[in-house]
């Protein structure tokens, strides 16, 4: 019963402070596009500049923090994280209420809350590589991805009754919070972390800055799962805000309808992240990267069907629901393989690496997406994300590239 393993208090409060802020930012999911259509009545291609500038900035501002992150103590950079993003999610309502909330201020916002995520994320890689066991990371991992995807799935309906009930700034308001309660619940983590050694080089010289990039593009396994993650991630998230124009503005789905498209799917989520360490020890790591990495692609396409009414609500849902749960067999895998290949003095900068790709290959999608959208129509922009998503699975890396140290299949379930 490898999912049910204790793995120990420390990871226990680690584990809920996740979930605090998983569950927060899943109230707010998709807040500041839905503050920019319903508050500043947002077009496709503004709504798609804030999904992609603003993470794009964000990129740029932790390229910096990179080496910062590695020779500093993981647990106070995580507090320190969560205390800024709940810092700048706090002016939002502020502003609102006052009648100061403009198209620039969300970009700022977007962009430090960016900046922290990816500070955040790499350094909590870090620790918990430090805080589990080995054979502990994909269960680990694997419960991290349950989560997320839980929170999706509650968060969204909740947030968008909240919505329709206390005005469009509420979720914004619970998502700063959740980061104040996560910083809270890391304070509590009682465990000495060891100092990170320094080599008595600036940690910020221009050769750190890069040194996650070099182990990536080195390895030959990470090298093409980066590459295909990227494009992925990219194409799928630069659906999200035609979908948002398309759904609430063309087709008048409510929120609580456009809420619900999201969220349920998510359920699949839990599913797949469950079944994760299973499929590991059955097939093997590699089958996994390469089916389940093709089965995450060949469903984007559907969405061009989407039409109004129920018909166009179940579309999206079964789209979600087949591409969610591929994801979410698929991304703890991954993220364990990358912990696994990479020396403990490069986690952190290796993960910031990692999260800088994939934001800028969000954010660059995203604009063109926006930008073809608002060329042409919201539909043509899917279908060109949806046939470019196809042609993903040719970057997935073949087994040599994967298979050192790769655990030997077992022929019965855990």
């Amino acid at each position: 019963m490898v999912g049910r393993r204790r793995l120990g208090r420390e990871f226990g409060w680690l584990w809920a402070s996740y979930a605090v802020s998983a569950y927060g930012s899943g109230l707010g999911f998709g807040a500041l596009p839905l503050i920019a259509v319903l508050v500043l009545h947002a077009g496709p291609a503004e709504v798609s500049v804030l999904s992609a500038t603003g993470p794009a900035v964000g990129a740029l501002i932790a390229v910096p923090l990179a080496p910062w992150v590695e020779f500093r103590r993981k647990r106070p950079v995580m507090i320190g994280m969560d205390l800024a993003r709940f810092a700048a999610m706090a002016t939002i309502p502020v502003a609102y209420a006052f009648g100061r909330l403009g198209f620039v201020h969300l970009l700022v916002v977007s962009a430090v809350v960016a900046a922290a995520k990816i500070a955040f994320n790499a350094a909590s890689g870090a620790y918990l590589k430090a805080l589990v066991r080995p054979d502990d990371l994909l269960v680990a991992n694997a419960r991290f991805e349950s989560t997320n995807w839980s929170s999706i799935a509650v968060g969204p309906p909740l947030g968008g009754a909240a919505i329709g009930l206390l005005g469009p700034v509420t979720t914004v308001v619970a998502d700063a919070l959740s980061y104040l309660l996560s910083a809270l619940g890391i304070t509590a983590i009682r465990r000495q972390e060891e100092a990170p050694r320094t080599t008595g080089k600036s940690p910020v010289r221009a050769g750190a800055l890069l040194d996650g990039w070099r182990h990536i593009m080195s390895h030959p396994g990470l090298r093409p799962l980066y590459l295909n993650q990227m494009l992925v991630a990219g194409l799928i998230m630069a659906t999200e805000p035609l979908l948002a124009v398309l759904l609430l503005r063309q087709l008048g789905f409510p929120p609580w309808q456009y809420a619900l498209a999201f969220a349920a799917p998510c359920l699949g989520g839990l599913i797949g992240s469950r079944l994760a360490p299973r499929v590991v020890a059955r097939f093997g790591r590699h089958r996994v990267f390469r089916t389940v990495g093709t089965l995450r692609a060949i469903w984007l396409i559907g969405l061009v069907l989407v039409r109004p009414g129920v018909v166009g609500l179940v579309t999206v849902i079964a789209v979600e629901l087949a591409i969610i749960v591929n994801m979410s067999l698929y991304s703890p895998v991954l993220a364990t393989y990358r912990l696994e290949h990479t020396p403990k003095h490069l986690v952190a900068r290796t993960l910031t690496a990692w999260s800088i790709g994939q934001q800028a290959s969000i954010a660059v999608l995203t604009a063109l997406a926006g930008l073809l959208a608002d060329i042409t129509s919201p539909r043509t922009a899917l279908t060109v994300a949806g046939l470019l998503i196809l042609a993903t699975p040719l970057l997935l890396p073949r087994q040599e590239q994967t298979s050192r140290h790769e655990p030997e299949p077992s022929r019965s379930h855990s």
